[in-house]
């Protein structure tokens, strides 16, 4: 934008070093000064208050943000997503621990809790020790804390209420995280009950997708700030004999590969466009998360120099010093060169491991 960076300490904005550092500062200067022409002296951008440059500068990714929340609450609200119900998909005959990674009995196991109780397959268990259980979540809860108790499950078979007795046992099961997600490898001891909940697709009200986008970005923003130690596998799986990591980062070639695996799974067409709507959100709060690092020459970096300078004028205005004037973000202009080859050469590396070793969802 015209006035991007104010003059210099001499207050000209021409090129004139032959430091390649400083020309770098000086030429970034002279470029936002191209296009100036008479009368624009009080439009520059530097001169705004610095709140109305932050604004500027995250309206573009604000844009992004918008876009995603959108995306999501269309899929969420109006296609629903995949998720564990309440209805039973299989009842397991013993009890084992999930540790194990085995679905066989032996002798020595007991019969399940579910099994011992009459539990069906298309069972939909509708209340839990007197509690109603609409969702999964609840339900999965409720199981665990009731180990050793007795308790009265009642549930719908073929439309008709049936009441059920189970003596929960105690088994060794997958652990949760705070967020109600399983923890990959690791176990507790808790109550089992012994079924399998069937999936379906679920729509979703205003509150819950709401949560729903939260977690996401919670978990967005940890992708972000793992993005470093994701390199090496990256390079291993590019130009190694590494596997492709299932989180491994992903550009937009992979994504184009990915759209074209989303076309070929034998899923209603309304779920194919459903994954598609929430590839393309997933991409938006992505842009909107790193063009909001403190780096030039991202938008964050932009916003970073325009905080600072409102920090500083306001220090000075308590302290009764003089003004210090605007930031100069010129001055970090070389820090934006190193930071933008990073971005490239990451992006080249993301692109062949996009080619001949990508993402695969099926």
């Amino acid at each position: 934008m015209i006035g991007m960076f104010p003059p210099g300490d001499d207050g000209r904005v021409t090129a004139r070093s032959t430091s390649p550092w400083r020309g770098m500062i000086e030429d970034a200067r002279s470029a936002a000064y191209e296009e100036l022409r008479p009368g624009d002296e009080t439009r520059m951008f530097y001169t705004r208050k610095p709140w109305k440059r932050v604004i500027v500068m995250f309206a573009g990714p604000f844009m992004n943000l918008i876009l995603a929340i959108a995306l999501f609450l269309t899929v969420l609200m109006g296609f629903g997503i995949q998720q564990q119900t309440t209805s039973v998909a299989s009842v397991s005959p013993c009890v084992i621990a999930q540790s194990e990674n085995r679905d066989t009995c032996k002798k020595s196991d007991p019969a399940s809790p579910a099994a011992a109780a009459g539990m069906e397959k298309g069972d939909k268990i509708v209340s839990f020790a007197g509690q109603r259980t609409e969702e999964w979540a609840t339900l999965s809860d409720l199981i665990r804390v009731s180990a050793g108790k007795e308790v009265e499950i009642v549930v719908d078979r073929d439309g008709r209420e049936v009441t059920l007795n189970a003596k929960i046992a105690t088994n060794q099961v997958a652990k949760k995280d705070a967020n109600g997600t399983y923890v990959q490898g690791e176990y507790v001891k808790a109550g089992f009950l012994g079924f399998s909940a069937a999936t379906g697709v679920v729509k979703q009200d205003f509150g819950e997708s709401a949560t729903w986008m939260t977690e996401r970005v919670g978990d967005a923003v940890d992708s972000l700030a793992a993005l470093p130690s994701k390199v090496p596998a990256l390079w291993d799986a590019a130009f190694g004999d590494g596997p492709r990591e299932a989180d491994s980062p992903m550009g937009v070639v992979g994504a184009a590969r990915v759209g074209g695996e989303i076309a070929t799974l034998d899923i209603p067409a309304s779920q194919q466009l459903a994954m598609f709507v929430m590839l393309l959100a997933g991409f938006n709060l992505s842009l909107f998360l790193f063009n909001m690092l403190p780096l030039l020459p991202l938008d964050g970096g932009h916003i970073a120099g325009a905080l600072w300078e409102s920090l500083r004028r306001n220090i000075a205005r308590v302290l009764r010093r003089p003004d210090p004037g605007p930031f100069d973000v010129a001055k970090l202009m070389p820090v934006a060169y190193v930071v933008a080859g990073i971005f490239v050469c990451f992006t080249l590396l993301v692109l062949i491991a996009d080619v001949v070793n990508p993402v695969r969802i099926s």
